[in-house]
This record gives C-alpha cells, sequence and structure tokens, in this order.
C-alpha cells in the first residue's frame, strides 16, 4: 500500500537491504539456534562463553527507567565510537535523556558493567522498539571484550524479543557477519523526488539497473543463512 502510494506520488523508488531476522515459531533463544546448522550453532555458542566469561554484569533498562547516570554513561560511550572512527556525533545527551522521558518502554537501553571497577559501565547499547520489532541503533564501548560486541547488540537483543513477545529485529544496516546470526538480507525501500525531469530519467535507469542488481546480491547473500531449512 505505501509502496502504492509513493508510485502515486511521482517518485522515483530505490531499493536496497538491510539484515533483519523474523521470528519462524521458535520461542526462545536455545529454540532458535536449534534451527542453525551444527557449526553456526556452535560457534555462537562459543560466542556467549567468552563474552559470560568477561565477569561483565548486563542488565536492561528501559527509557523510563534509565537515570541521569545511565544517560551520561551511555552518551559517553556514543562520543568516544565517533572520536575512534573519525566523525561527527550530532546527538546530545539531552537527546538521549529526552527520549528516554518521553517514549518511556519504547526505549530499550542494554548495560555491560564491569564490576571490578565499582560497577563502571564499559559498553551499552540503545534499542527502539514497537509492539513488533526492536530496532538498533547505536551502540559504544570503553575497551574490547572478546565476544562483547555480538553479545550486547545481536544476542542479548534477540532475547528480548522473545521475553516481550516481539516478532522481528533489525538491528542497523550492513554487516554481512549478521547472516551467520540469524539476520538475512531483507529488501528495503525508499522512494525520492527528483525536480530536474532530465536528471529524473537517467537516474531512473540507474536505478532500475540497480534494483536487477541488489536482487542478485540477495540471492547470492542468502545462500550462506545459518538455518538448516530455507526461511
Amino acid at each position: 500500500a505505501d509502496s502504492n502510494r509513493l508510485d502515486a506520488a511521482d517518485l522515483l523508488p530505490r531499493t536496497g537491504w538491510q539484515y533483519h531476522w523474523q521470528q519462524r515459531g521458535e520461542h526462545d533463544f536455545d529454540g532458535l539456534l536449534n534451527t542453525f546448522t551444527r557449526d553456526k550453532r556452535k560457534k555462537i555458542r562459543q560466542e556467549r562463553r567468552r563474552a559470560a566469561a568477561s565477569g561483565l554484569q548486563f542488565e536492561i533498562r528501559h527509557g523510563n527507567e534509565a537515570g541521569p547516570a545511565d544517560w551520561e554513561a551511555f552518551h559517553d560511550l556514543y562520543l568516544g565510537l565517533f572520536d575512534r572512527k573519525w566523525g561527527m556525533p550530532t546527538l546530545s545527551r539531552g537527546f538521549f535523556e529526552e527520549i528516554g522521558r518521553t517514549l518511556g518502554q519504547r526505549v530499550v537501553l542494554q548495560l555491560a558493567r564491569d564490576p571490578a571497577a565499582n560497577g563502571t559501565v564499559i559498553a551499552a547499547a540503545l534499542f527502539l522498539r514497537s509492539d513488533t520489532t526492536l530496532y538498533g541503533r547505536h551502540w559504544g564501548c570503553r575497551h574490547h571484550v572478546a565476544g562483547l560486541h555480538f553479545e550486547l547488540c545481536y544476542y542479548r537483543g534477540l532475547e528480548y524479543c522473545f521475553d516481550h513477545g516481539l516478532t522481528r529485529f533489525e538491528p542497523g544496516a550492513q554487516g554481512e557477519y549478521k547472516i551467520a546470526r540469524g539476520f538475512l538480507p531483507s529488501v528495503t525501500r525508499s522512494a525520492h523526488w527528483i525536480a530536474d525531469p532530465r536528471f529524473r530519467t537517467v537516474l531512473g535507469e540507474h536505478l532500475a539497473r540497480e534494483t536487477r542488481a541488489v536482487h542478485r546480491q540477495i540471492a547470492e547473500l542468502a545462500t550462506h543463512s545459518p538455518y538448516r531449512t530455507p526461511v
């Protein structure tokens, strides 16, 4: 329905892909792993054991449960990520506090604390959620811990979905490594208004070719699915 309305608005459609998880009848994380091939299942369990061996303590705070200290810790990690990657942070600590206050249970903050450092938050991941879907947004860490990125951003996100009755998880764009962890390539669509009719024609031809290439790429990526039976 949305695509039809966009077509009627004379917008140019563009096709892309991201990596998403869709529930297929599993009821918990172990049930999900049981749908994977043996090698993929073994690798994920090894990653989770490494994260557990770190001794870190994990906790979940919804937006209305997170306090000023939680948001301060998260924002410091957010800034640190941009510092390491030479980027420009665009969101203030006040922004995160505001969405926590106004969106409440729609905001999910996963924290990893180091009990050996007085409970200092050393990593955190921020998600948003609807009634059906979890959306990964930002993550940051103070230093590398084996398996922590996958644990905090993906595995605990999947557990949250099972615990709260969510059936879809969109952890963010890019990252072919997500396929091995149950996130399969899924079509995304956008629509664009181009004022210049000449440029619109040229761009429309390019987008048509790109769409065909995207579908070929998705089909190839899907062959690397970790699931024992086709999705």
